[in-house]
């Protein structure tokens, strides 16, 4: 998202200051959105802003709220996993617990009716190797902030693994077996949602043997991206201008952070673990009706027929370009959605799917009122 949308403002206003409040601050907050590659209609819903906030992030955010049990206390039962390795368990009324609960579920829209959220840990820092890669993350924090005349662009994401894997990614970092996660679609590399779109990783997540799904959420950072298209065998930046990857500079749903950079610009602070429906097949109906507009909608193409009687000719040329983009799987809906509004502006929209919707009511009621007549002049009755 464009430099010049991001606000930095205070997320929550019940946010105090504390131990938390530069993690709150510093959290994306985005209204999440329905992706469905197979819905072609355009809803009155998809003009909902989701414009994320941002904020910068200070050395002294790692601190730990008094809030908190150690992972021995939480090992009693089957809903809280023990990991070891320094983290801590949140305990109920965290700030930060809350938050994060709230994010992650608030991502999933629909399908977090199907998840239930059991433990949140922190990560200590409690080894010496775990301060030396904090100290790390700063350090490359700061040049990148100095590479880049003040912004490092430091977002926090989700990254899916295992519960045998996390202790070792907080003892000997990533790519501690000797490969790194990624479906290799997008390069080689550490592959992460954003914060406020965690299902993919939500979908990525092994099963426990209690059942349990477990993600961290992560610090990163970006730096300066570029995009990386389906495909690519890339394992490293293209050059000394860019840091990190995604899979659209517009509308990203996909950090890449490159081999060359998981150990330093990559830092997880907290674990989630979550029950979620045995088999991907829930997500997939969950899915199925979330294509389905419960809200004013009319169809892309009846869309831009209606915009080419308003806007000049190169705007409907470029909706029409990413419309042909989308059906062809180039970019995502919600990537659409994103072009469409800033090519015409939500109030025009907003007038065109009320219009639409309107002459729709009247045809229905016409053609019913005209279905009714010549039924009555069969019956002998007109």
């Amino acid at each position: 998202m464009a430099d010049s949308v991001e606000q930095s403002r205070l997320i929550t206003p019940t946010a105090q200051p504390g131990p938390n409040h530069r993690f709150l601050r510093a959290f994306d907050h985005n209204h999440p959105t329905s992706d469905s590659d197979s819905d072609d209609n355009f809803n009155s819903t998809d003009t909902t802003s989701y414009d994320s906030a941002t904020s910068s992030i200070s050395d002294s955010e790692s601190c730990i709220s008094g809030n908190m049990a150690p992972c021995s206390t939480a090992a009693a039962s089957n809903q809280s996993p023990c990991f070891g390795n320094g983290l801590i368990r949140l305990r109920e009324g965290d700030k930060s617990l809350d938050f994060i609960e709230r994010q992650f579920m608030a991502g999933l829209g629909r399908l977090g009716e199907k998840i239930t959220v059991t433990a949140i840990h922190k990560n200590g820092y409690s080894a010496a190797m775990s301060q030396a890669r904090e100290r790390a993350f700063q350090i490359y924090m700061r040049a990148t902030e100095k590479k880049l005349a003040g912004n490092a662009n430091v977002k926090y994401a989700w990254y899916a693994a295992s519960k045998e894997d996390i202790p070792k990614i907080l003892s000997y970092g990533f790519g501690y077996s000797g490969s790194v996660a990624g479906d290799g679609l997008y390069g080689s590399g550490i592959h992460l949602s954003p914060d406020n779109h965690p299902l993919e990783s939500v979908k990525l997540a092994p099963v426990d043997g209690e059942g349990l799904r477990h993600l961290l959420l992560c610090r990163i950072i970006l730096g300066k991206q570029e995009e990386v298209r389906p495909g690519s065998n890339q394992y490293h930046p293209s050059s000394d201008e860019f840091d990190s990857g995604v899979d659209s500079l517009d509308c990203p749903m996909k950090y890449i952070v490159w081999g060359t950079h998981m150990n330093t610009h990559v830092l997880p602070e907290y674990v989630l673990s979550f029950r979620a429906p045995c088999c991907l097949r829930g997500f997939d109906d969950m899915e199925s009706v979330m294509r389905k507009p419960t809200s004013p909608w009319i169809p892309f193409p009846m869309l831009i027929s209606e915009l080419s009687k308003i806007l000049p000719a190169p705007i409907i040329g470029s909706i029409s370009k990413y419309h042909r983009d989308y059906k062809d799987k180039k970019i995502s809906r919600q990537e659409l959605v994103r072009k469409v509004r800033q090519l015409t502006g939500d109030r025009l929209l907003i007038a065109v799917i009320k219009s639409f919707r309107t002459k729709l009511s009247s045809s229905s009621r016409k053609q019913a009122s005209s279905t009714g007549r010549m039924q009555r002049r069969f019956d002998g009755c007109d």
